[in-house]
């Protein structure tokens, strides 16, 4: 049985160079200390910031200088956490952090209110006196536009104060999730034990010894089942910091409040999953398609992973997937190629899962450069997970070097298109080179996955959250059992009666992080759709339509969301994007069973 290996044992060159960002702890706790005049230095400006257009300008500066100083601050904590999420010195740099941000966050609470008393009048006369000030015009106009969701300033300034317990919630599930869950092995067909952890997980049901996928399947999910009260106590406490912050800026629900600060349409939401509600026979058709191909009576819940098609070597190391990576991404041009080659080779990347290292896989931007985390199996998901998060990375990278720091952050429903789209070029690229059929098969069934997990299970996320809102929003006790019962019953509508439903599924909610970072999973369906039809916009074009998708990830937030894509050449207003890669979904569901046929 292979024992995870303790950080000090992972070689240095699989290593994030964390240091980039301080040389030492030290040097952390230096400018964690020197951070702390900030909360002084922005109560000064109270009762200014409407008196001259000078004032307001050094403000507007004071807070990009404090923004940049406070992404690192985070960044280093949260990232020095993420290696050994059991070591309390860097879950302390993280509390510590988040207490001084709501500080200066409460210092600060008095800004907003001020910037909305000015008058329109007196805004354009600060302008013409201080040309300079024309810089911020776009982040004072997104201000004013919230006026009906401001607050006094001592109203603001509670609000803020209570915003490190509304993070509690995000930050119990992670030190319960990483650092306290702990899995019985997983047993396969010949006896063998195999250790079961979030890491692993996945590549043991893609396996294809079933009893080991039912072993894995079972042993995780039975232990959540121990722990779902304390899990539903947990998110409960999440949606209700949710409706908190929701009704004291009048917003009319949590949706609403959550997107309006992304710049998009609660429309799109709804509309996604009327999109894929109308599209549910092609993933009916997908279930059958899987139980026809892996040749059981019976389809489970841990069968949706095993490969249809077996027999074809998937061994992928780090080193040749990063090589197959960059050949892929070759239609996006020499300048962005050699930007990821340099991340692979300086120290953007932590690779290898070790003990207690946080699940998963994420990019984060930083002042110096993106930090990607991995937990790297040598497997085909693995290949495309680099793919996906050094999509983030460059889009970080350009957004932040063409950008100030005023515009640099892009919104968060924009932030899976550039992942999917590297994604989508992974995928033509190893197409366009195989010939082998089954190893054809093997992609398109890979290729069909992502459909499944991307769109349809993003989707299903989506609904479940918005449901599960509503219900806290209607007083309705948010349980573990009304919990579970209304994730199977999703389960239920989006894969049908082709599949058996077990019951451990039910507490499938209670491994999703996602759950906990506020209407965010619907973004992957929509950034998958949109990235499906840019990058084969790409594909099939020429050098206007690589500088018009270059052109997207450099615009940082210097536009709405919707209006970056559009120049990128997709409309998400409406259902078409989703449509669109629905019915490739349809097209390749169609080449699968040809080619298995042939196989």
């Amino acid at each position: 049985m292979k024992k995870l290996r303790k950080r000090s044992e992972i070689p240095a060159e699989f290593k994030w160079h964390i240091e980039d960002l301080y040389p030492s702890d030290e040097a952390f706790e230096a400018a964690l200390t020197a951070a702390g005049k900030y909360p002084y230095i922005l109560a000064g400006y109270a009762g200014k910031l409407s008196t001259s257009g000078a004032e307001l300008l050094a403000y507007m500066k004071l807070d990009d200088e404090l923004t940049e100083k406070a992404e690192d601050l985070i960044n280093y904590a949260n990232r020095k956490s993420d290696e050994d999420t059991a070591v309390s010195l860097y879950s302390g740099y993280c509390d510590r952090v988040n207490a001084l941000l709501v500080e200066i966050s409460s210092a600060a609470a008095f800004a907003v209110p001020e910037i909305l008393s000015i008058s329109d009048e007196d805004m354009e006369r600060y302008y013409r006196e201080q040309p300079a000030l024309e810089h911020y015009r776009l982040a004072l106009d997104r201000i004013r536009a919230k006026r009906p969701h401001i607050l006094s300033s001592e109203e603001e300034r509670i609000a803020a104060m209570a915003g490190e317990m509304c993070a509690s919630p995000a930050t119990v599930f992670s030190m319960l999730d990483n650092a306290d869950m702990k899995f019985p092995d997983a047993v396969d067909k010949d006896g063998n034990k195999h250790q079961l952890t979030h890491g692993s997980y996945i590549p043991m049901m893609q396996s294809e010894d079933r009893e080991l996928r039912k072993s894995a399947f079972t042993n995780l999910y039975s232990t959540y089942a121990g722990f779902e009260n304390t899990y539903a106590a947990n998110f409960a406490a999440h949606l209700k910091t949710l409706a908190f912050n929701a009704d004291v800026h009048k917003y009319e629900n949590t949706l609403q409040a959550a997107l309006d600060s992304t710049e998009v349409p609660p429309s799109v939401y709804y509309n996604l999953i009327e999109a894929v509600h109308a599209n549910m026979d092609k993933m009916y058709r997908y279930v059958a398609l899987r139980k026809k191909l892996l040749g059981v009576d019976e389809l489970h819940y841990y069968d949706l992973y095993a490969p249809m098609v077996s027999d074809v070597k998937d061994e992928i190391s780090y080193e040749e997937a990063k090589k197959t990576v960059l050949e892929a991404v070759k239609p996006l041009g020499g300048e962005y190629c050699g930007i990821m080659r340099g991340g692979f080779e300086n120290g953007w990347v932590d690779v290898y899962e070790n003990e207690n290292k946080c699940s998963g896989a994420y990019s984060a931007g930083t002042s110096v450069h993106p930090f990607v985390l991995l937990n790297h199996t040598d497997d085909l998901q693995s290949e495309f997970t680099i793919a996906h998060e050094m999509g983030h990375a460059l889009h970080s990278y350009y957004s932040s070097k063409t950008q100030s720091i005023t515009y640099a952050d892009y919104k968060i429903f924009v932030a899976e298109v550039a992942s999917t789209f590297n994604e989508n070029l992974l995928m033509q690229h190893l197409l366009k080179t195989t010939e082998d059929k089954r190893k054809r098969a093997y992609l398109i069934n890979y290729f069909l996955e992502q459909f499944r997990t991307t769109v349809y299970r993003q989707t299903m996320f989506a609904e479940f959250e918005l449901k599960v809102n509503e219900m806290q929003a209607r007083g309705e006790a948010v349980t573990s059992d009304a919990l579970c019962e209304m994730y199977g019953k999703l389960n239920d509508l989006y894969f049908g009666d082709g599949i058996v439903h077990d019951p451990e599924i039910d507490h499938e909610w209670q491994r999703i992080p996602h759950f906990y970072y506020d209407y965010y999973v619907y973004q992957y369906a929509t950034g998958f759709s949109a990235a499906i039809a840019l990058s084969e916009r790409v594909l099939n074009g020429g050098e206007k339509e690589r500088e018009d998708y270059l052109g997207f990830l450099k615009g940082g937030c210097s536009k709405t969301p919707i209006e970056l894509l559009k120049g990128a050449g997709v409309d998400m207003t409406g259902a078409e994007a989703v449509n669109n890669a629905l019915a490739l979904f349809d097209r390749l569901l169609d080449e699968m069973e040809q080619l298995a046929a042939e196989i």
